[in-house]
């Protein structure tokens, strides 16, 4: 699976190459409740034809008419507005007052979309600066900081995943956490010393790494943008990673087990590694959603449910189990 920008910038690679004009659309600004956040973009074919998302659909359509009349395309890149007043806001689906600011950019030979491409497809975070005057684009590595900057003369943008994912192991369950992770704009890294997992793991757009759980955690220089889940069931392996995850600011540290285990876990992580008491209560385990998963594609579903709360703040209760015979019993009195 792919995350949306590269989703978007593969339609768009393939519609310029084809000889289609295309011009892309990226959130800058918004004031009021936006349905979508800057960054957010959108592409249109000279045709009408679309890819990605920068509103509920009234702008779109509003770009999508200006495609087929020929007059969306200018050469190089402009900044438009829309729903600067009340009646605009309720035209394009905006709350009243509301406002979102876009960069207008046509794709051409000097956007570097085939390169761009590229380094996507291999799971990269790049900056990219668009030069407004001239259209051009230059393509850079990015760094710990990642905020939308929109100048007078340049428009710099993020892409790629904007979150990391480091699962330890590289087993069964893995290939499906991983492969669904990469939709959900994670940057998926799978560590796994281990020969006989480590083989035969494949994952298109996932780094393996084989050095030492804790090692690996340490040369990643673990931030708030990243989550670390350890799947291995041995001890060795996953309580080295749960070290050092639980000592960082990773937003998100959970590992596979039954709630038995993770006892012992934490025992062990205590006595032997001198954890904290705080620090082990932010460990998620039994990790994801308690949703009666069973198969490794759905333990996979529920880790990202969990991960995906996580990230925004809200908390799951746990589920109160119903028996079966007693929603019948109550079925039957009333």
């Amino acid at each position: 699976m792919d995350n949306i920008d590269l989703q978007v910038m593969r339609q768009v690679a393939q519609w310029h190459a084809d000889g289609h004009g295309v011009v892309m659309a990226t959130i800058t600004r918004t004031w009021g409740s936006a349905p979508r956040p800057p960054g957010s973009i959108v592409a249109i074919r000279d045709d009408g034809l679309i890819t990605g998302s920068v509103s509920g659909g009234c702008i779109e359509d509003d770009l999508i008419d200006k495609a087929r009349q020929g007059v969306l395309a200018e050469g190089r890149p402009r900044v438009v507005r829309y729903g600067i007043d009340a009646d605009a806001a309720h035209r394009f689906g905006l709350p009243c007052g509301g406002l979102i600011e876009l960069v207008l950019e046509p794709v051409a030979a000097h956007t570097q979309m085939p390169v761009l491409l590229e380094r996507l497809q291999r799971g990269e975070r790049v900056r990219r600066v668009l030069d407004i005057a001239s259209g051009a684009v230059t393509l850079e590595t990015a760094g710990d900081t990642d905020e939308l900057q929109l100048t007078d003369t340049t428009l710099t943008t993020h892409l790629g995943p904007h979150w990391r994912l480091v699962i330890i192991g590289a087993g069964q369950m893995t290939q499906y956490l991983a492969e669904m992770s990469r939709a959900l704009d994670y940057q998926v890294v799978v560590c796994d010393p281990r020969e006989e997992y480590a083989d035969i793991f494949a994952v298109d757009g996932v780094t393996l790494r084989r050095e030492m759980p804790d090692d690996l955690l340490q040369a990643l220089k673990i931030d708030g943008h990243t989550a670390v889940i350890a799947l291995t069931h041995d001890p060795k392996l996953d309580d080295l990673a749960l070290m050092e995850a639980l000592a960082s600011s990773a937003f998100y540290v959970g590992a596979i087990g039954s709630r038995a285990n993770q006892a012992k876990r934490r025992e062990r992580l205590k006595e032997h590694f001198g954890m904290t008491d705080a620090q082990l209560d932010r460990l998620h385990g039994p990790v994801g959603l308690k949703n009666g998963a069973r198969t490794p594609p759905e333990i996979a579903i529920s880790i990202l449910a969990e991960l995906t709360a996580v990230r925004y703040g809200y908390r799951i209760d746990a589920p109160v189990a119903v028996r079966a015979q007693a929603v019948m019993e109550v079925g039957c009195v009333s």
